[in-house]
């Protein structure tokens, strides 16, 4: 990770910078993050999307053998994870997907803004996305999984892509996870930690059973 990120760092605080002030501009209109607190906004946002940057490429380094890795970021919202990792990750494509329509205009705005050419919005529902497209499938402050999303987002990975799940304690995600075991095929919990943050952060690794999308 510090070799990605270093050579570019200063384009990279940049590019955070101004989405954060994105943020700040739009939230009291569209309500995008549920804190209008600076550092809260940084740490448990900004940082917490980044954080797990590491096992992240991991993951694409062994889904995505050639081509452009195409990550998709599952119910965006304010562009999180997508926009800050799309800020660190040029080499792929990231779409986001959001079905309100002010948040995806805030989306297109603040890609625009950024002019980070590895994003591209698309508004309207996850089940309408084109099955069988992304290395990996990401999202925070989704809801909760059960086994029609978990189907969902399994449609919308390419035959090897991977779900990665953004999600706090881990005895609350194993509870989570307990009841969908027969549509998964591997599943990991890892755990990751957020700079100035004392909370528990993990990262819910999810395969399907085949590499096929399911039906």
């Amino acid at each position: 990770m510090e070799k990605l990120i270093a050579p570019r760092g200063e384009e990279i605080i940049s590019l955070l910078t101004r989405y954060i002030n994105e943020i700040e501009l739009f939230n009291p209109v569209y309500g995008l993050v549920g804190t209008n607190d600076g550092d809260e906004l940084v740490i448990k946002h900004i940082l917490d999307s980044l954080a797990p940057l590491g096992i992240i490429s991991r993951l694409l380094n062994e889904v995505c053998v050639e081509g452009t890795p195409q990550i998709a970021d599952a119910g965006s919202g304010a562009g999180l994870p997508g926009i800050p990792l799309a800020a660190v990750l040029p080499q792929c494509d990231f779409t986001l997907i959001e079905r309100m329509g002010r948040r995806a205009g805030f989306l297109c705005g603040t890609k625009a803004v950024l002019n980070l050419s590895n994003i591209t919005v698309e508004e309207g529902e996850l089940e309408k996305t084109a099955r069988g497209r992304f290395s990996l499938v990401t999202f925070r402050a989704f809801k909760p999984l059960e086994p029609k999303l978990l189907k969902t987002l399994f449609n919308a990975c390419a035959p090897n892509g991977v779900i990665a799940a953004y999600k706090g304690k881990r005895e609350k995600t194993e509870e989570e996870l307990r009841p969908l075991k027969e549509l998964c095929g591997q599943c990991e919990i890892v755990p990751y930690a957020v700079p100035f943050l004392d909370e528990e952060r993990h990262l819910l690794i999810i395969r399907a059973k085949r590499p096929s999308v399911i039906v």
